[in-house]
């Protein structure tokens, strides 16, 4: 079973069979697992902190609740926050010049990780690559494949919704 997890989507799954998989720029995906439980999910954010004036678009393209619906989902699932991992990928920086929103993104959700005291085992954040994304949620198995700057196209999406960044 392979499912793709879009900007402002979460997955969780016990199936051992599945592959989680998203692309990303400067968005980061959170993969969270605990082992015991063999229950693990994927979630896909595009903006690090709670919500900003003049964007009404859904919460969950916010990383604090796309991070809650994410550990709560898995703890509904039986999932015990004390062993609770995660890997963290994604962040880049793919426009010079504006505000490196990855590097929000990368910092936002280390400290969500310490905060709610989930263990940071792997991934890759920041650089200046976009990178495709499977995470096999029961195992923990996770791969990355670095995109090329010139394939960028797959990111006008996230470049037409980013707002703009505050004056000065």
């Amino acid at each position: 079973m392979r499912v793709h997890v879009v900007q402002g989507e979460h997955f969780i799954t016990d199936n051992p069979d599945a592959v989680l998989t998203t692309l990303l720029g400067s968005c980061v995906a959170a993969c969270i697992r605990d082992p015991v439980a063999g229950v693990g999910g994927m979630n896909h954010f595009l903006l690090p902190g709670g919500h900003s004036p003049g964007v009404d678009r859904a919460a969950q393209r916010y990383g604090v609740h796309a991070m809650e619906l994410l550990v709560n989902a898995l703890l509904s699932s039986g999932a015990r926050r004390e062993r609770l991992e995660a890997k963290l990928f994604g962040g880049a920086r793919l426009i010079d010049g504006l505000t490196d929103i990855g590097s929000q993104n990368a910092d936002f959700a280390l400290r969500f990780l310490a905060a709610e005291g989930i263990v940071h085992v792997g991934g890759s954040l920041r650089g200046e690559h976009g990178r495709k994304i499977q995470f096999w949620p029961v195992s923990g198995r996770a791969r990355q494949s670095l995109m090329e700057r010139e394939s960028a196209q797959v990111f006008d999406a996230e470049k037409r919704i980013r707002p703009a960044a505050p004056p000065a």
